[in-house]
């Protein structure tokens, strides 16, 4: 369905991607994992054409991304659906308008064939009737995490997109959501990508691991891609950097920190 080729993005000087080569097939669930600054979040607008490729491509069901016109890709954008972060829902709609979004602004259904779909994704998430009269503001964070599921899912994608979609959740809220995630890719078969920091959600819902690390703390000529591979294949990983991301341990990140302490002090 992905086909990534290359793939390098700069702002100026500032390099954030390096030459990233990966395809996801139908069906696949892939958790993308690695510390803060090291390009997941860009590499997630770079799949859905909101961050164009300095270098390489994103070819989605064969199409090059950058080369489609802002009509085409907003056609291909409604074959995706986006989980964000904090959820992102619309404070001045109720939970029924939200979920109903998509459907409002990119089909022509019919009002009772919208409610009857709204309705139907929010029980899909675990959530009553009653809560599509709600505002996001009278929802506790579990529940609009729900809704910003329930919102992606209600055009039916062919792709689904999670940002870090565990952050801020107590863990058994965040094990609902991953059961969630897990369900929709089964019930739907969906092909998904997850952003994350939380092992426990990429071990639960990944059938494949791709890491990144930060360019900026790269050698000119190696590869940002440490590891790309089933999730209980992580702990046997020969390259520190994975296994001291995996268990949480400082490692020589600490050491690195020293060492720009020591220079900076210097100057």
């Amino acid at each position: 369905m992905l086909e990534v080729d290359r793939l390098s993005i700069r702002f100026g000087e500032q390099e954030v991607l390096r030459d990233l080569t990966f395809q996801l097939p139908r069906k696949q669930t892939l958790a993308i994992i690695g510390e803060s600054g090291c390009g997941k979040t860009v590499l997630l607008k770079a799949l859905i054409g909101l961050q164009r490729p300095t270098e390489g491509s994103v070819r989605f069901d064969g199409a090059d991304i950058a080369q489609m016109s802002g009509a085409e890709l907003a056609r291909q954008r409604t074959r995706y659906g986006f989980v964000f972060q904090h959820a992102a829902l619309f404070d001045s709609m109720t939970i029924g308008e939200n979920v109903a979004f998509p459907l409002v602004h990119h089909t022509q259904k019919a009002k009772a064939e919208i409610e009857k779909a709204v309705l139907d994704c929010l029980f899909e998430v675990g959530l009553p009737p009653g809560v599509a009269k709600k505002r996001p503001a009278e929802l506790s964070g579990g529940m609009r995490k729900r809704v910003g599921l329930a919102r992606a899912l209600v055009m039916n994608p062919d792709l689904l997109l999670y940002d870090e979609p565990t952050t801020g959740l107590d863990p058994i809220m965040a094990d609902v959501i991953n059961e969630l995630m897990s369900r929709t890719a089964r019930m739907h078969s969906i092909t998904s990508i997850v952003v994350t920091h939380d092992m426990t959600t990429a071990r639960k819902v990944a059938d494949r691991v791709i890491m990144l690390f930060p360019v900026a703390r790269l050698l000119s000529d190696a590869r940002q891609m440490l590891f790309d591979g089933p999730p209980d294949e992580l702990d046997t990983c020969d390259d520190p950097r994975v296994t001291q991301f995996v268990r949480g341990e400082a490692g020589e990140r600490i050491t690195e920190m020293r060492r720009q302490s020591r220079l900076l002090g210097r100057e």
